[in-house]
């Protein structure tokens, strides 16, 4: 992903109410994709700092965005940066590698569930719902990306 992309998301997580969402590639998984994400997206800085404390990539790292996704963010004051003429085609992401970042958050936020204070158990709810659709995706041999909706 565009690091100029990653920084701003990453940016506007903060400030606006956001949902991160699961893509699965093609028109019907034939599953039920359905994640909440608000919580992820609200403690997005705190996950990406425990995944580099982990040794995991960061959920960011498997955002994709296209201008379809991103027309609500521009439409909502974030103008018209210069990524915004330039985003790339969507990237697809194998859900193996998504559940080894899931999976070790959940196991280390089990383990330690004061990390997040009182958004740790909405955090861990999420991330099992992302294990649930990303278990699926995989056992399908589906390839996926995050996205993130924006209020």
């Amino acid at each position: 992903m565009n690091s100029g992309i990653s920084i701003y998301i990453s940016a506007k997580l903060s400030t606006m109410a956001a949902s991160l969402y699961i893509v699965v590639e093609g028109e019907d998984p034939g599953f039920d994709i359905f994640v909440n994400g608000q919580a992820l997206a609200r403690n997005e800085d705190a996950l990406e700092s425990l995944a580099g404390r982990l040794k995991v990539s960061p959920l960011l790292e498997f955002f994709s965005a296209d201008e379809n996704s991103m027309a609500l963010l521009l439409e909502q004051g974030a103008g018209n940066p210069d990524w915004a003429r330039h985003l790339p085609q969507p990237q697809w992401f194998n859900a193996a590698e998504g559940l080894v970042t899931v999976r070790a958050l959940i196991h280390f936020l089990a383990e330690a569930p004061s990390d997040l204070g009182s958004e740790t158990p909405l955090v861990l709810l999420e991330l099992r719902e992302y294990d649930r659709v990303l278990s699926k995706t995989a056992l399908h041999g589906f390839r996926w990306h995050l996205a993130v909706s924006w209020r």
